[in-house]
């Protein structure tokens, strides 16, 4: 079962990273034959496929390469300037594992997946334009659940380069992001987007204003995507310029005292992006019912909006979903890759 979802996510990795996609069929082998993986990955046999113990065992091994203590292993990891040699990727990396087995397996244990992408900052802030409009033009409160380290909790602060030419958000900004859009969000683009506040929760929150918060973002980073590493790293410096706290709770129980009440000439948006899947069936449950009731409070001048980037089984990609109360609006804005980008908007997303 364990090399089953070893090899199910490897598929993920590619055409964007072959050195994870490398790093993990070589694994699952290694878990078939009884190798050190299993010792490494002890524990975690029973793990939901939403928890992505591959993932995890990958960002085990990035982090010790980042820590500068795996250096036969870093020689393949563009992230700190090595050449991936995928014919013997695994051979250094089982090495690695045998040489650190207490602490891989302490580390894929310890620690959820928390990728915490800036990418999608891209269609957050296409999304926020839209629902913004839609209430006529009111600034937004910005609630996120499952906020990780906060990095996507500063879309205005973002420079969007498009392909005309033409920048959106902040033009002097660190974080310089090609959103790779085809199509443009259907809302005012030369407006710009106006936070009226933001903040954000996660069970277990990453604070990126310390070196071990950004080593622990950093490796769930897939080491030979660089233009991924690059962002992350101007994310993280702007969120040490610009800090917003993110708060230690279930998403759930935090939900109900954000929503408790919904002020008045405010649009109040819950958003979250890539986590659904992480969150349990009660959780889920706990968080619509949250939802729901501050829904049937939401009048013209206090609206609510939830949207959210996730990934759909059924067309097989990550869609941006936008949903606006009391207007009872449902729109699906566009979909595209896991990181956000490339992102496609909808050509007529109103029906």
């Amino acid at each position: 079962m364990l090399a089953k979802l070893f090899r199910d996510i490897s598929t993920s990795c590619l055409p964007g990273s072959p050195l994870t996609h490398a790093l993990l069929n070589a694994a699952a082998d290694d878990l078939d034959a009884g190798g050190v993986t299993g010792r490494a990955m002890a524990g975690s046999e029973r793990d939901r496929p939403g928890t992505v113990p591959g993932l995890r065992f990958a960002a085990a091994l990035h982090h010790l390469v980042l820590d500068g203590r795996a250096p036969a292993l870093a020689k393949h990891y563009p992230s700190v300037g090595g050449e991936p040699r995928l014919e013997t990727l695994w051979t250094d990396a089982e090495a690695t594992v045998r040489e650190h087995e207490a602490e891989v397996r302490q580390l894929v244990r310890a620690n959820a997946v928390q990728t915490n992408e800036v990418g999608r900052s891209g269609p957050l802030y296409g999304g926020l334009l839209v629902a913004s409009e839609r209430v006529g033009e009111l600034p937004v409160r910005l609630l996120e659940v499952g906020a990780s380290g906060g990095l996507n909790l500063r879309p205005h602060k973002v420079a969007y380069r498009l392909a005309d030419g033409s920048v959106l958000g902040d033009p002097d900004s660190e974080l310089q992001l090609d959103p790779e859009w085809t199509g443009l969000p259907p809302a005012n683009l030369s407006r710009p987007l106006v936070l009226h506040s933001r903040a954000g929760c996660d069970v277990d929150p990453v604070d990126v204003t310390t070196r071990a918060g950004q080593l622990h973002l950093s490796s769930f980073v897939w080491p030979d995507m660089a233009s991924r590493v690059d962002r992350l790293r101007a994310a993280m410096r702007l969120a040490v310029a610009d800090p917003v706290k993110v708060e230690r709770a279930g998403g759930a129980e935090w939900l109900e005292r954000q929503l408790a009440e919904l002020p008045e000439g405010v649009l109040t948006v819950v958003w979250h992006s890539v986590m659904w899947q992480y969150a349990s069936p009660s959780e889920r449950e706990r968080g619509r019912a949250a939802l729901a009731e501050a829904a049937a409070r939401a009048t013209g001048s206090a609206p609510l909006a939830l949207l959210v980037y996730e990934p759909r089984r059924a067309r097989g990609n990550f869609e941006l979903l936008l949903k606006l109360w009391p207007a009872g609006l449902s729109v699906r804005l566009g979909h595209g890759w896991g990181h956000g980008l490339p992102f496609t908007w909808a050509e007529q997303p109103w029906g």
